[in-house]
């Protein structure tokens, strides 16, 4: 059974950094994809980055391009996100998000594994 494991989230001020950590157990995704969406109280869950495990190709949503960044560790299934420049619109729970198979689109229902998500909170 896969299972997900989230954590690095936390309360931060504006402009500060946060990095998140997803560690997948159950299986190994050396030939799928990672990622990370979140969803905000009242608001679709957003597609934030994502990265194929095999060939390390990247993909973020234009809101969060140039703030952070995705990176993998095959050897330990293990997928991060490096927030910076924090902003309070950044709130919201962020949750891992991992495909059996590559892809370059992202939408939230090719998704075949969640974690559990993680809050964070960005203060002003």
């Amino acid at each position: 059974q896969v299972q997900l494991v989230e954590s690095g989230g936390g309360l931060v001020q504006g402009g500060g950094s946060l990095r998140l950590s997803c560690a997948a157990s159950g299986r190994t995704f050396r030939r799928g994809a990672m990622g990370w969406f979140r969803q905000a109280p009242g608001k679709e869950r957003e597609f934030l980055a994502g990265i194929n495990c095999g060939g390390g190709s990247t993909y973020y949503a234009d809101s969060v391009k140039g703030r952070f960044t995705i990176s993998r560790d095959n050897a330990k299934n293990t997928v991060y996100l490096q927030m910076n420049s924090l902003k309070p619109e950044d709130t919201a729970v962020y949750y891992c998000a991992v495909r059996s198979t590559p892809t370059s689109t992202w939408y939230h229902w090719e998704i075949d594994y969640w974690g559990q998500g993680t809050q964070v909170t960005v203060s002003s």
